[in-house]
């Protein structure tokens, strides 16, 4: 721990502050926030009384579409000669597939009822250019009668064998998509409708691309055009080239069917979404939405967050630092707690590797080399460049990331202020836990009493939700 720092902690009186309880992985984190600090959370959401009817009455009753049992009817072959690909999400969504309650089981009772062989039914994991799945995070995911039963096969963007060039886009897009789902007879997509911090919001076009496409497709999907456009962020559909290229590929390599969930604060069901893959989505997107924005009158100098399920690394964790841009004021401070489980804690080692570069380079210069004509588009670029946005508002000094995770030599890739800079040094923990609740508490002390503030109390806010939560000033505010 610095000197300075140790010496603003030890200096602070925290004896009126309050509690407040952060997500940290099925946990939750207590620390202390000075009392005028305001907590920024969505709408409840009210979930399902029953999600186990309201999942089969929403395969029976689809919205713009027939029912799944009447598709698969309507094929040139009979139905036991019929393939079907069911594409799901990886472990980063918390999708609920698994289980009496959840969507995988009568989505897979009402195909097999159709006449279906189980041995035509295929379930492809969206990966993206995510690694692959092991089988614990399989049967935590799909649950042990799925895994046991069905052919489960993770798609792989790297492998063009597994590719099919489908199609070319009006933006001039290369479309290669998996050959198992490509060549099946029925298509069906499956997933979580939340914010998204590129796409506007996750799920439906999304299971498509770019979950089951290639590096080349996704080159320009993750590409500095698309994702420097102001237009490419949480709850914006229209005009969003990133929204508008995934609805291009997935309608053009063809959906026959869409389910998806919304969930609440504590991952519970709050509305079930099947049928056509446009006009389904589009009603979950509209349930969703008045929820999860929340209006703030101006920016804060402090936000407080936390990086959620989803944060399972660093490389998803930046979803939550985007995020928080709009509650915090230029030049300010951003204190995120992050739950890095991930085997990977990191992300891949092209992810590590561009980390480093933007870590030496800086936002702005990282920003400027893949502007570049003679830049060859690499894997995992975009994460990095996403961690520009907010390094671009508060500096590489404002974001404070607390990840107990990481190793402290991890730092020397990762952007911002470590949150070891906040422990004594030779500090030992019993957990994980313990330890990020130390780093974090002492980071928010910190930030509180920042010299930047000059002495004068600064403004404080907490995402209660962390990256699912969507902060807008009032007077951008999308109804």
């Amino acid at each position: 721990m610095r000197a300075d720092i140790a010496k603003t902690i030890k200096s602070a009186d925290t004896t009126k502050w309050k509690k407040i309880a952060v997500e940290f992985g099925d946990e939750f984190i207590e620390i202390l926030v000075p009392p005028d600090c305001i907590t920024l959370s969505m709408k409840k959401m009210p979930s399902l009384a029953n999600s186990k009817q309201e999942i089969l009455a929403a395969l029976n009753n689809p919205i713009g579409s027939p029912p799944l049992n009447e598709i698969i009817h309507s094929k040139k072959k009979p139905p036991h000669e019929l393939t079907v690909c069911i594409t799901v999400s990886d472990i980063t969504r918390p999708v609920p597939y698994k289980g009496e309650n959840g969507i995988l089981l009568p989505l897979l009772e009402i195909i097999g009822g159709a006449g279906v062989r189980k041995e035509n039914i295929v379930i492809v994991i969206g990966n993206g250019m995510h690694r692959p799945s092991t089988l614990q995070e399989r049967i935590f995911m799909y649950g042990e009668q799925v895994v046991s039963n069905y052919r489960i096969v993770d798609h792989d963007c790297e492998d063009l064998s597994s590719q099919v060039l489908a199609a070319h886009t009006s933006k001039g897009t290369d479309v290669y998509v998996n050959r198992i789902f490509y060549e099946s007879d029925v298509k069906i997509v499956t997933g979580l409708v939340e914010s998204h911090f590129m796409t506007g919001v996750s799920g439906g076009r999304k299971a498509v691309c770019p979950a089951l496409v290639n590096t080349k497709t996704i080159e320009k999907f993750h590409g500095v055009e698309f994702l420097e456009h102001p237009n490419a962020t949480n709850m914006v559909l229209d005009g969003n080239p990133c929204h508008e290229e995934a609805i291009e590929v997935a309608s053009t390599v063809g959906v026959d069917f869409m389910i998806s969930t919304t969930l609440d604060k504590k991952l519970r069901i709050t509305g079930v979404f099947a049928g056509d893959l446009i006009q389904a989505h589009l009603k979950a997107f509209e349930a969703m939405k008045e929820y999860v924005q929340i209006p703030v009158d101006q920016p804060f100098d402090i936000v407080v967050t936390h990086a959620g399920y989803v944060g399972r690394n660093h490389y998803q964790s930046v979803k939550a630092a985007v995020g928080a841009m709009p509650a915090v004021k230029e030049n300010g401070l951003i204190v995120m707690l992050a739950n890095n489980v991930d085997p990977e804690p990191i992300g891949s080692l092209e992810y590590k590797t561009l980390l480093h570069l933007f870590k030496i380079l800086g936002p702005k210069r990282y920003l400027s080399i893949l502007q570049h004509p003679d830049w060859v588009f690499t894997k995992d670029q975009w994460e990095p460049e996403m961690w520009g946005k907010p390094i671009r508002k508060v500096g590489e000094e404002g974001l404070i990331y607390c990840a107990p995770q990481l190793q402290e030599k991890d730092y020397e890739i990762v952007p911002g202020v470590s949150g070891y800079e906040f422990l004594e040094s030779g500090s030992e923990f019993s957990s994980d836990k313990q330890k990020g609740r130390a780093m974090f508490q002492n980071a928010v002390i910190y930030a509180f009493h920042h010299p930047k503030f000059e002495g004068k109390k600064p403004t404080m806010a907490f995402i209660e939700e962390g990256p699912y939560a969507v902060p807008i000033e009032k007077k951008r505010l999308r109804i």
